[in-house]
């Protein structure tokens, strides 16, 4: 599943077709236009546009064109493809095939080229200038101010209140389980009942895990990643995993270190 990081790598990819000039705009699956925009309003901004930019705030691609930015979102099964080669080859939890009747959305570019958006199970999207307001602070640039901002006054469970793109953009169930394994905190706990050591502690580890998995090539590269199944022992201590549900998302958390 592309979490922040996979966002990252797909936005270093797609900065292959910035400068490029948009010749073709084929939108596949007219329900993956959201916020009530409809075809021809995605066509009348991108034909003959120059892409001038690609970013990213949390698992929002962004390219941006002139005044207008669009928006790419590829909820569970979305992968990115630039010039016909696939940016991940595989993402977590979908389908191993690749089959080209899965593209959404594509961009053809003068002189040749495009940019796809490839999603089995059509849970993302494209939008005409997303609200990038209603993101939190990205996965990338949490500092110890952000920190206390997401934390304080919340007693939604920790990693309900982490995974909350109004608070956290990018973080996704495997990342923010590796983190609050390494940190050993209970994904359970009330956000705000960590301790001044432990909110440092925790940062350390929202500020090192998406680096340290990016460069390993994905979310799903986390030490504890092999071990998220029924009967996972915790790679520190052989303890069974606990297994249940925070916020409707499968959590596997160390019952002996992870307090």
């Amino acid at each position: 599943m592309p979490e922040g990081v996979e966002i990252e790598m797909y936005r270093r990819a797609a900065e292959a077709v910035v400068g490029r000039v948009v010749d073709a705009v084929e939108l596949l699956d007219a329900s993956y236009l959201r916020s009530g925009a409809r075809p021809t309003d995605l066509r009348a901004v991108l034909m003959g546009a120059r892409i001038e930019a690609a970013r990213r705030i949390g698992k929002l691609l962004l390219l941006d064109s002139g005044e207008t930015s669009v928006g790419l979102r590829f909820g569970m099964t979305g992968r990115l493809l630039v010039d016909s080669t696939a940016v991940i080859g595989e993402l977590e939890y979908a389908s191993r095939r690749d089959d080209p009747a899965w593209d959404r959305f594509r961009l053809h570019f003068r002189g040749g080229g495009s940019l796809v958006v490839r999603d089995q199970r059509r849970l993302g999207s494209v939008e005409l200038a997303p609200d990038e307001g209603a993101l939190g602070v990205d996965l990338f640039d949490l500092d110890a101010a952000s920190l206390r901002l997401v934390l304080d006054g919340s007693s939604r469970p920790l990693k309900a209140r982490l995974m909350d793109q109004h608070q956290v953009a990018g973080l996704g169930n495997l990342l923010t389980d590796e983190i609050l394994w390494r940190a050993g905190l209970d994904p359970g706990r009330p956000a705000n009942s960590l301790t001044p050591t432990e909110r440092r502690r925790l940062l350390r580890h929202l500020q090192r895990v998406p680096g340290q998995l990016l460069e390993r090539g994905g979310s799903h590269m986390g030490d504890l990643r092999d071990e998220r199944h029924e009967g996972g022992v915790c790679p520190k201590d052989g303890a069974v995993l606990r297994r249940r549900a925070i916020s409707g998302r499968t959590t596997y958390a160390c019952p002996e270190h992870q307090l």
